[in-house]
């Protein structure tokens, strides 16, 4: 059996998904055949693979990243189950790949065992065939009304013997007693496995934050393994920190003498909004995630992204406002970009017998084009071209049970696949694509830029000719390694992870409450 280690948090969003990115680089690179695991996600930012099967299936985009940080190609058994959130009630259920049941907090129980063999399960199987498997958890271990279920946090750690790490966000503020609780919170068998912790997104003076360290040690009688930097550079793949009003990562200044400023509607039940990362990469374009819409009027490119349930989203565009704030930058010639679900509301009616069950409904009107939904998923990765210029390759992948099902004949579609069978559409400054990560693809990136930026009258806008979505991702998982390396006692970590926790690890009391 391979060596293991569970990653936990002490909140959503302290830092799991990276430092266990992080540390699996870390291992890639010192030579060992590492994997990354996540019993269960829950996320609506996922990612196409082809399982044994040839077809495609989803797992959290976060296990595809470390899975590349691991230097091997995602699997369907690094993240087992993911929960794709449809409203604030119901999440469908994806069992290792495909869309099997959706479930509401009430009958999620029911189906909690069948979830949990199937997570243990392939976890045995990476254990069997790796030297390491890095575990992440999900949440908190803390999180003491669903410990009796666990088998994602402590439940797993408890059932493979895993030692584990605690990770917190001090840029968030009280995380020392956020990490002294969790321990605290534990019962004593899971407390024997919890061996130190991890602190993220430190700023300032090392020295000022040591003696609180210290303190941490002696009332838990357990180390900190490291003080990782709040770093600019780490925005890529960020699973939960897609926040309102942010401007993704760190534009560097323009090759021309104009900026491309783009709005991304952050929808309530956005999904796969990483899409728009690579445009951020580029030089001189400026992405914003929003809710405003004033900042729609202010964009030079408005985009709509997917959404796990495109026609609540839908209602919701025009409860905001949002709705005329999109046909207006529309109706002034500048581009409009919809992806996936955000292609969908562009059209003239959404027929949804599937997803929301609400029949048919009015679209946005911008495109000639009718979606109905089936029942199958479409879960594939994709390959072609710009149908415009057969020259520019393209590759992405498709989820989505919305189907273009009639258009205006002659319409001319966005892309092509090998086949040169059309998808999506173009009318005039208004596009949309089913395929998420198209603009992971340089060339076509860089056309797309190069077309907007005339549509919006940003004649001094000039895209960059070398950048490199492949290598901006390389460089942030090498980054994350370097910090690994260079700020957490890596011997200490080793040896956790061949030997698991260290014995006679104290009980901090109260415990887990009975």
């Amino acid at each position: 059996m391979s060596g293991g280690l569970l990653v936990a948090g002490t909140t959503s969003d302290a830092g799991k998904s990276v430092l266990t990115a992080g540390i699996c680089r870390w291992l890639h690179r010192r030579g060992v055949k590492v994997a990354p695991f996540k019993a269960q996600n829950m996320s609506n930012n996922s990612a196409v693979v082809v399982g044994p099967d040839g077809r495609g299936g989803e797992i959290g985009r976060a296990q595809a990243m470390q899975a590349a940080a691991c230097g091997i190609a995602p699997d369907l058994r690094f993240n087992p189950v993911l929960l794709k959130p449809g409203s604030d009630r119901s999440s469908q259920v994806v069992l290792l790949g495909e869309a099997v049941d959706t479930v509401t907090a009430g009958n999620y129980h029911a189906l909690r065992p069948r979830l949990a063999e199937a997570a243990f399960a392939a976890l045995a199987e990476l254990r069997e065939a790796y030297e390491v498997v890095v575990c992440e958890g999900a949440g908190s271990p803390a999180e003491i009304n669903l410990r009796a279920g666990d088998y994602v946090n402590m439940g797993l750690a408890r059932h493979a013997g895993l030692p584990t790490i605690v990770v917190g966000d001090i840029d968030r503020g009280g995380v020392f007693a956020s990490m002294f609780g969790t321990v605290a919170l534990l019962d004593p068998a899971d407390q024997a496995l919890v061996a130190g912790f991890v602190i993220n997104k430190f700023r300032g003076d090392l020295g000022l934050l040591r003696p609180g360290l210290d303190m941490l040690a002696r009332v838990t009688g357990r180390p900190t393994y490291g003080v990782l930097p709040w770093h600019l550079d780490l925005w890529l793949d960020a699973e939960d920190s897609l926040a309102y009003g942010r401007v993704l990562g760190r534009p560097a200044a323009p090759h021309g003498t104009d900026w491309l400023d783009v709005a991304v509607v952050r929808l309530p039940r956005i999904s796969n909004a990483t899409d728009v990362e690579a445009l951020a990469t580029e030089p001189g374009v400026r992405v914003r995630l929003t809710v405003e819409p004033a900042e729609l009027a202010a964009a030079d490119v408005v985009v709509l992204p997917g959404s796990k349930s495109t026609v609540a989203d839908l209602a919701w565009l025009r409860e905001t406002g949002l709705a005329d704030a999109v046909a207006a930058h529309a109706a002034a010639g500048k581009p409009l970009l919809g992806i996936c679900g955000g292609f969908q509301m562009l059209g003239r009616a959404v027929h949804d017998e599937v997803e929301s069950r609400a029949g048919s409904v009015a679209g946005l009107g911008l495109l000639p084009v009718e979606v109905t939904f089936a029942a199958r998923k479409t879960v594939r990765q994709a390959a072609g071209t710009a149908a415009a210029d057969p020259g520019v390759p393209v590759r992405g992948y498709e989820i989505h049970h919305g189907h273009v099902s009639s258009a205006d004949p002659g319409l001319p579609p966005l892309l092509a696949y090998a086949d040169g069978t059309g998808e999506g559409a173009v009318r005039g400054a208004v596009c949309g694509t089913h395929w998420h990560g198209a603009f992971e693809s340089d060339a076509f990136r860089r056309r797309f830029l190069t077309e907007a930026a005339r549509l919006a009258g940003r004649t001094g806008f000039r895209v960059a000719p070398d950048t490199s979505f492949a290598a901006a991702r390389e460089r942030s998982l090498d980054l994350l390694g370097d910090l690994v390396e260079e700020h957490l006692d890596t011997a200490a970590l080793w040896r956790l992870i061949e030997s698991g926790p260290p014995a006679g690890l104290p009980f901090v009391p109260p415990g887990a409450p009975r």
